[in-house]
This record gives structure tokens, sequence and C-alpha cells, in this order.
């Protein structure tokens, strides 16, 4: 009885009830429900001075019709598990955001894309990621801004959700590689310039210039390598040329 919907004639004896001045506990009592439920179903409708059996039972009726009609929403927090037990989800996210911090990338933007890589879509929207999370919409907007300046992640829209989400692509560690080599290319052309200008004979000039030569050939190197390893295992081969692989 206590799981059950209240009925018509339930209705009609809280209304009786309260006209007699009885206390919730007393009305639950005499129709066999727990408290919390003749408080719920009072206060909902009208309170214990407004409160009318018909009208409150309409209004009971039509809410079940809307629960029962209305399909459930999936989880945000559930987002694109696959099915997968969402603790191992959560397990392996944990251990990537640790990996990720240790490289130098904050732990905000680290745990965002973590909770990217886990899901099949590699997709989730902002409402997601603070679900998921379990932190503010400032935390995540700031983290997504910043995984978007570095060319980690990109934002589409969701014209479905009428929201938008962000994106880890399936290369992503190439367009990270790609982005850490033209900064050592642009780091390397500095180091020249400065070699130069302080003079190229120096000490601190022939320092400055063996860090140009060395950044310069290290990154058009990992450019190269990167672009020919994208080739070999993308699901998608890139289809530019390889001989155009230099950042500089």
């Amino acid at each position: 009885m206590a799981g059950e919907r209240l009925t018509q004639q339930d209705r009609r004896q809280i209304a009786a009830g309260l006209r007699d001045g009885l206390t919730y506990a007393a009305i639950a009592r005499r129709i066999g429900r727990p408290t919390s439920t003749v408080t719920r179903e009072v206060m909902r409708n009208g309170g214990p001075n407004g409160y009318h059996a018909d009208r409150a039972h309409r209004a009971g009726t039509h809410q079940a019709r809307r629960r029962k009609s209305t399909p459930p929403a999936s989880s945000p927090g559930r987002a694109d598990l696959g099915g997968r037990d969402p603790r191992i989800v959560n397990a392996v996210a944990a251990h990537s955001t640790e990996l990720f911090v240790r490289t130098g990338l904050p732990r905000m933007m680290a745990r965002v894309l973590a909770a990217l890589l886990t899901t099949d879509s590699g997709s989730l929207t902002a409402a997601e990621l603070v679900h998921r999370l379990q932190v503010s919409p400032a935390s995540v907007s700031k983290a997504v801004g910043y995984l978007e300046t570095i060319e980690i992640i990109r934002r589409e829209r969701d014209l479905h959700r009428r929201a938008e989400r962000y994106v880890v692509d399936d290369d992503v560690w190439f367009q990270a590689i790609m982005a850490s080599a033209l900064i050592d290319t642009e780091i390397a052309t500095a180091c020249r310039a400065a070699a130069q200008r302080l003079g190229a004979t120096t000490p601190a000039g022939k320092r400055l210039e063996n860090m140009s030569q060395f950044l310069h050939r290290v990154s058009d190197d990992l450019a190269r390598s990167a672009k020919h390893w994208r080739k070999v295992y993308a699901t998608h081969p890139a289809t530019e040329p390889e001989d155009e692989v230099s950042p500089h």
C-alpha cells in the first residue's frame, strides 16, 4: 500500500482529516501511508488551508501520465560509456588525468581531456562535463577554453540539443605533437635571432645558436615522424603529401 499512488478516496480522507484538525501523522495512520507522503501531498496542492481532494487528484493523475509518457533522459554522468561499468571508466579517466598532469597539463584541463577520451564519441556537452566531473560550469568553461587554445579539442554545434559539444578527435596526439613542434620551431628561430644580436662568436651566442639548430632539427624530425605514423595508424589516413611535413 505504502508504495502505491494515492487514490481519490485517500485524498478525500486527507481533506476530511485536515478539516477535523488532525496532524499529518494522524491522517497518515488513518489511510495507511507514510507521514512524508501526506505532507508532500498537502504542500504540493495548496497547503492545509487550500487543499481540495478532487483538484489534487486531477493534478496527481496528470503528473503520473506525463511521467509515463515521457521517455527517461539519459544521465549525463553515464554519457556515451557504451554500457561499461562507470567505476571502470572513472578509474581509467583518473589514471589518465594523473599522467596528463605529469606532462604539465593543469589538473582541471587534464580531467576534461580524460573525460572526453573515455567516451566512445569523444564528445560531451558542457552540462555533461559538469555532471560527470562534479565541478562548476565556470571550471569547465575555463578548462575547455584552455584546451581549445592549444588545439587539443574543438567545439561543434549540437543541432538536436541546441548546445555546444566539445570534441576530441581520434588524432589528438598528432595535433598535440604538431603544435609542440611548431612552438619549438618558434623558439629555435628566436634563439637564432638572439645569437646574432649577442654575437655569434660569444659564449652566449654560440649557446643560443646550438639550441636553435638542435630545436630546428628535432622539431622537423618529430613532425615528419608524426605525419608518417599518422598515415600508418589513423582510421582515416591523412591525404596531404608526406614531403609537406615541416612545421617551419
